[in-house]
């Protein structure tokens, strides 16, 4: 559901064929290992070439309780979130191809209530080009997602916004888009959107376990989600009646890596389809993003929903699928992706060894104050607590600050880097590929 950006981003370089005869599973062994050891994430990893699963990884717990701990197994099922919305938009391109429903179909025609519902196309909805207002961006979404909602009741919510801008004007992420385009495929069909999934992909391509999910039933092997303060606590989960056609599928590594070798292999769509899905204008294809790493061009989506994240790949030329699916993240889930494709392609890579360097408390007072920067708009507070030395930006939450060596800090959940030059009175933070100098104010 949440719009979690695809940062696979390096410098242009070729890669070589990988075959699973010198595939470094020792590597990946080691990273995965690591992050379990470390606290630094849960979840299971699959890649695939050629239709065949090279590597399959599970590490942490698919249940955490002060009376049961349940290990995640290669089989153990997660809410994958927006990936949803490329098995939402294969449905809608199956029903174009039957004459059901075109792009340039308005919305008027099934929900004529929703605002611009003349003007906004399938097309808008599928390219996030809409202007329907995100409803996931409500201020009070939080106290209503563990709640069910009907269709009616949701389509009330979607409609109470103004549109943000007008149809094809521009693109910006919205789950109201896919949200929508789950009950145009109920409205075409006369069947609820699990069925038509089932009778549509599951079925078709023989997925053993993905489908629309429900209550979390760890029974069934299905994972909660988690977030760690020193240790892993359980989150809420969003009640699939909310996400729909935009982030309420359940599956595994395996099961996606299938579903999407299958779309490129056109076993879903046409190659019309495909085309138009993987087509990016202004970052958005039709259901799908396009993901770069070094000179290698792929397609796909990631997505986040309560405590989990997950991605999903491919990279047509190599006829690799990578499916990456988490329910606790501490290290950035980027970061992750990135090993495995490094040791895949066989790039410089050094596994992370998550060292922390003890400071003592008085020492940390000299990092201490409020930081500025003329390259950012926001304030950085850093003071000591109880735990350590801890940081928090301008109308955020404070966030925990571990020493990797002398004078830098780190928040890996976030992919946080503070290097501090205590004679300087300066900080420089590092996020995201971006580089900023702070001043301390006096």
């Amino acid at each position: 559901m949440k719009n979690i950006k695809l940062l696979i981003l390096l410098a242009v370089l070729t890669c070589g064929i990988v075959n699973s005869q010198n595939l470094n599973k020792q590597k990946l062994d080691s990273l995965f290992n690591i992050l379990a050891e470390k606290n630094k994430a849960m979840g299971s990893v699959a890649l695939s070439k050629n239709g065949r699963v090279l590597y399959t990884k599970a590490i942490g717990y698919s249940l955490i309780s002060d009376k049961e701990k349940k290990a995640s197994t290669p089989d153990t099922k997660f809410r994958i979130g927006s990936i949803s919305k490329m098995f939402t938009a294969t449905m809608i391109f199956q029903m174009i191809e039957e004459g059901k429903i075109t792009l340039a179909t308005t919305l008027d025609k099934y929900f004529p209530d929703l605002p611009n519902a003349k003007l906004i196309t399938i097309g808008h909805l599928l390219s996030h080009r809409s202007g329907i207002h995100n409803f996931t961006d409500d201020a009070d979404y939080n106290t209503w997602m563990t709640q069910p909602k009907t269709q009616s009741e949701m389509l009330a919510i979607i409609s109470k916004n103004k549109v943000d801008f007008q149809p094809d004007e521009k693109a910006v992420y919205s789950n109201s888009n896919f949200v929508i385009l789950g009950y145009v495929i109920e409205k075409i069909s006369g069947q609820t959107y699990s069925q038509n999934l089932q009778k549509r992909i599951i079925s078709k391509i023989g997925l053993k376990n993905t489908y629309y999910g429900k209550k979390t039933n760890t029974a069934d092997n299905e994972a909660f989600s988690y977030s760690f303060t020193n240790t892993w606590k359980q989150l809420p989960e969003t009640d699939m009646s909310i996400p729909g056609g935009a982030g309420a599928i359940v599956s595994t590594p395996s099961d996606l890596t299938k579903f999407i070798e299958s779309l490129f292999a056109l076993k879903l769509v046409s190659a019309n389809s495909l085309n138009q899905m993987k087509t990016i204008k202004d970052g958005y294809g039709m259901g799908m993003f396009q993901i770069p790493f070094y000179s290698k061009k792929g397609y796909g989506h990631n997505g986040g929903i309560d405590g989990f994240g997950s991605n999903l790949a491919y990279f047509p030329e190599d006829s690799l699928s990578l499916a990456y699916c988490t329910n606790g993240m501490l290290y950035p889930m980027n970061d992750i992706l990135l090993g495995v494709l490094s040791i895949y392609f066989k790039k410089d890579y050094k596994i992370p060894t998550f060292n922390v360097v003890a400071v003592k408390a008085g020492e940390l007072e000299k990092y201490t104050g409020i930081y500025s920067s003329k390259q950012l708009l926001l304030k950085i507070t850093v003071s000591v607590t109880e735990a350590g030395l801890s940081a928090q930006a301008t109308g955020q939450s404070s966030f925990p600050l571990e020493a990797d060596s002398k004078d830098k800090f780190k928040f890996d959940q976030a992919g946080i880097k503070m290097e501090f030059d205590p004679g300087k009175n300066e900080m420089t933070l590092k996020q995201g590929g971006g580089v900023f100098l702070f001043t301390k104010e006096k």
